[in-house]
């Protein structure tokens, strides 16, 4: 039997209280428990990325972060920023180059890109790769994943940071 311990977070924009056994994962507990099935669980050591979320507005591995971690806490999946129009040109752009294959990676990719164009408005393309490393991508090859971040940079410049 696990030990539950209930957990408050604010999950994209909604405060949940749940009893959540203590050793459960928050990409677990956000499938299994919450139904968002947007972020995947890939590798569960932390190295894909698959699993990528935003929890207090920091990307984190959903893998690696126990859900009772997050109590107090802000989570965003793929789901929110998706609702919420956040990821839209992101979306828009993957979809234009052809950066989203078979989709496996895309969520966490998605979140890790809007995360660098948060963070760093002005990154050239090695900046980029070196940024999304931590994402791995067996189908695209990260050329058109690249030219996607790349082409919502450009974008956000040319706007100056708005969009």
């Amino acid at each position: 039997m696990d030990y539950e311990i209930e957990t408050t977070m604010t999950l994209n924009g909604t405060q949940v209280t749940r009893r959540i056994a203590a050793r459960t994962h928050l990409v677990d507990f956000l499938r299994e428990e919450m139904g968002l099935t947007g972020s995947h669980a890939g590798c569960e050591h932390g190295v894909c990325g698959a699993c990528t979320l935003r929890v207090n507005g920091d990307i984190v591995r959903g893998c690696l972060t126990l859900a009772v971690a997050c109590n107090g806490k802000t989570i965003d999946t793929i789901e929110g920023v998706s609702d919420s129009g956040e990821a839209a040109e992101m979306q828009h752009a993957f979809h234009e180059r052809n950066a989203l294959q078979c989709g496996f990676c895309t969520p966490g990719m998605i979140m890790c890109a809007i995360d660098l164009v948060k963070n760093k408005p002005a990154a050239k393309r090695e900046e980029i790769r070196e940024y999304i490393s931590g994402n791995y991508c067996r189908c695209t090859g990260y050329h058109a994943i690249v030219d996607a971040i790349e082409a919502v940079l450009i974008s956000k410049q040319r706007l100056g940071g708005k969009s």
